[in-house]
C-alpha cells in the first residue's frame, strides 16, 4: 500500500501526477489483491460496513483509490475491536493499531470511554484489562502515580475533551441518552474536576510525571510538574496530543478545545442530566478559559495580524512560529487551488 510518506516523496519528485481536484492520477505499480485479513481472523464483522464496500468501490473509478478503500474503510473492525465483558457488562476496546492499548483520543469515535476516565482522568493510554498492573513497556518506571488499567499517565487536555465530542456528537445525532448513566455523570464530573486542578488555581494539583529516558520530550522538568506558569485561569497541560513534552504549560489549541467541549458539556447538563448546578460549573469553566484565552493566548504578528499563539506561560512567553508556518502554508496551497 503507498504510504503517506510515499506519497509526499512522490509529489515531490513529481513521478505522481495530481489533477486539480486534487487526488493521485498516476500511482507506483503494485499488487492489487486484498490485504484484509481471513475471514476467521477478522476481530468483528459488520455487514453495515461490508455492504458499503460492496456498494462504494465498484463506483471508485481510479482501480488504486478503490482498493485503498477496501482495505482501509473496515481496518478498524477487522484488526483492532476486541468485545466482550467488563463486570458483567458488554464492553468495546479499540486498541491504537500498532500498540496493544487504548489512547482515548485514538479510539474516542468508536467506543465510550468513560470507564476509563474513571480509572485516571489524567491518563491517555489503558490496557484492556481494567485490572492489569503492568504498563505499556516503556512506562513501568515511570515516577507518577500509577493506577491499575493504565498503559501510560501523560496528562493531555484533548484526551478528555475527545470523550466529551464524542458523547455530544453521538446525542446530538441520534437523540438517544440511555448511554448516559450515573456512571457516564460520574466521568464526566471526574473531567471537570481534573480540569480544575488543573488551572493550579490552589497549587500544583496531584499530577506529576517523569521518565527516565534520554529524550526529553518524553519526560517534564522540576519535578514532574513542568515549566513555571503563571495561573491565568487556562489549564496546564503536560504533554501535546503527539504524546512530547509541553514547552510551555499552557497549551492555547487544547484550551480552545476545553472550551467548546464545556459548553457542549453543559448542555448536556442541563438537557440529559437535569442537572442546573453541574451545567452552571461547566459554563462558568467555559468562561474563565475563554477570558484568559483571549487575554494571554494571542498575539499580533506583523504579515498575519491576530493569532493564536500554540503554547504560553502567562508570563508572556509564547510559543507561535509552528503556528505562523502552518498559517502561511495553508494560505499557500489555497491561492494554488483556486487559480487551478
Amino acid at each position: 500500500m503507498l504510504s503517506r510518506r510515499q506519497l509526499l516523496k512522490g509529489l515531490a519528485a513529481g513521478s505522481i501526477a495530481v489533477d486539480t481536484s486534487g487526488f493521485a492520477t498516476s500511482w507506483p505499480q503494485h499488487d492489487l489483491s486484498s490485504r484484509r485479513p481471513p475471514h476467521s481472523e477478522r476481530k468483528f464483522t459488520s455487514q453495515s460496513v461490508e455492504e458499503v464496500i460492496h456498494r462504494v468501490k465498484p463506483r471508485i473509478g481510479d482501480p488504486h483509490l478503490a482498493w485503498m478503500f477496501e482495505n482501509c474503510y473496515p481496518n478498524t473492525l477487522d484488526t483492532t475491536v476486541r468485545v466482550g465483558t467488563v463486570d458483567g457488562k458488554p464492553d468495546t476496546f479499540i486498541i491504537t493499531g500498532d500498540i496493544d492499548a487504548m489512547w482515548l483520543r485514538d479510539s474516542s469515535c468508536q467506543v465510550w470511554p468513560c470507564r476509563c476516565i474513571l480509572i485516571d482522568p489524567y491518563a491517555n493510554a489503558f490496557l484492556s484489562d481494567p485490572h492489569a498492573t503492568k504498563a505499556l513497556p516503556w512506562a513501568v518506571d515511570d515516577l507518577t502515580d500509577m493506577h491499575p488499567g493504565v498503559g501510560e499517565r501523560k496528562w493531555e487536555i484533548d484526551s478528555l475533551c475527545f470523550c466529551i465530542r464524542l458523547a455530544h456528537g453521538y446525542w446530538q445525532v441520534t437523540g438517544d441518552t440511555s448511554p448516559f448513566t450515573a456512571e457516564w455523570a460520574r466521568a464526566m464530573r471526574l473531567l471537570v474536576d481534573t480540569f480544575r486542578e488543573q488551572q493550579r488555581r490552589k497549587g500544583s494539583g496531584s499530577y506529576h510525571f517523569q521518565r527516565r529516558t534520554e529524550v526529553p520530550t518524553d519526560t517534564q522538568m522540576l519535578g514532574g510538574y513542568g515549566n513555571p506558569a503563571q495561573p491565568v485561569g487556562l489549564i496546564y497541560s503536560m504533554f501535546r496530543p503527539s504524546d512530547d513534552a509541553c514547552l510551555y504549560s499552557l497549551s492555547i489549541p487544547g484550551n480552545l478545545f476545553a472550551l467548546v467541549s464545556l459548553r457542549q458539556l453543559s448542555n448536556m447538563a442541563a438537557e440529559v442530566l437535569h442537572d442546573t448546578a453541574f451545567a452552571s460549573a461547566c459554563g462558568a469553566l467555559a468562561q474563565e478559559i475563554e477570558s484568559a484565552l483571549f487575554t494571554y493566548g494571542q498575539r499580533h504578528d506583523a504579515k498575519n495580524g491576530e493569532i493564536w499563539a500554540y503554547e504560553v506561560d502567562g508570563f508572556g512567553n509564547q510559543l507561535v512560529t509552528i503556528w505562523v508556518v502552518v498559517l502561511q502554508m495553508t494560505r499557500s496551497i489555497a491561492g494554488h487551488v483556486s487559480e487551478c
